[in-house]
């Protein structure tokens, strides 16, 4: 079975939270995903600074 992901270093981008992870080969990945209720956006980034763009300008559709 596969072992859940251990963010560290998560930050919070208006209703986006952006953490880091090391994937399983050993390198590290950033997720950026909205806590809006029915948003269901999450996305995985090679760069941090991706990962924040996509949290800064992310826009929930209603």
């Amino acid at each position: 079975m596969a072992r859940p992901n251990r963010f560290y270093d998560v930050r919070r981008i208006g209703p986006v939270q952006v953490g880091s992870y090391y994937d399983g080969r050993g390198r590290t990945k950033h997720t950026a995903a909205c806590t809006a209720p029915g948003c269901g956006f999450s996305a995985d980034y090679n760069d941090r600074s991706a990962a924040e763009l996509a949290a800064r300008t992310h826009h929930c559709n209603p």
